[in-house]
């Protein structure tokens, strides 16, 4: 039996491509976006909150620091989404997203106690190209897009599209920065 052995920078190589359980791709999305709303959360020293029933949004990400002037712990909500629909690395400012208005109307709701932010994670189409290790890291595919929708117009019948900065980049900087605005008192 041979041993893959590292590629240089310490990934392992591709290989074959194992038999992946019967769960539907929409759920393993749901897992994957969830794993990396964790990981950010870790390194951003947050907590993280799953409100049961969830009533449309995800997760409520709490964060702690002393220069809070509002409070000494504040909280956001979080929606997540996640689709391949959009090729990862999507060129220009923003890429579209479309939700349904129903969701827009919880999403955008202003003035608010709780401030909320979307999150969309942007993933290969195929499982496979989702994750790749090796002994110095785990690397994830591809990215989280997130944008404070509060405020924004229901546009459509029945859905809205609207637009994702591509610059902002759902990640531990990101989530300290937006904790840091509301701490203060701000809007993410």
């Amino acid at each position: 039996m041979t041993l893959a052995q590292p590629e240089p920078g310490g990934l392992l190589p591709q290989r074959t491509t194992p038999q992946r359980g019967g769960l539907a791709t929409t759920a393993c999305m749901e897992t994957l976006q969830v794993g990396y709303l964790h990981a950010v959360a870790a390194a951003s020293g947050c907590s993280l909150a799953q409100p049961f029933p969830d009533n449309g949004i995800d997760w409520h990400v709490s964060h702690g620091a002393p220069g809070h002037t509002v409070d000494d712990e504040v909280t956001i909500k979080v929606q997540l989404k996640c689709t391949y629909q959009t090729a990862p690395r999507p060129p220009g400012p923003t890429f579209a997203f479309t939700l349904d208005n129903d969701h827009l109307v919880k999403l955008a709701r202003t003035p608010v106690a709780v401030h909320k932010i979307l999150v969309v994670m942007l993933v290969p189409r195929t499982q496979e190209n989702w994750l790749r290790a090796g002994h110095d890291r785990l690397e994830l595919r591809h990215c989280c897009y997130w944008i404070n929708l509060a405020g924004h117009p229901v546009t459509g019948r029945r859905r809205t599209t609207v637009r994702i900065p591509t610059a902002r980049i759902f990640d531990d900087r990101a989530l300290c920065e937006i904790m840091t605005r509301v701490g203060a008192g701000g809007r993410p």
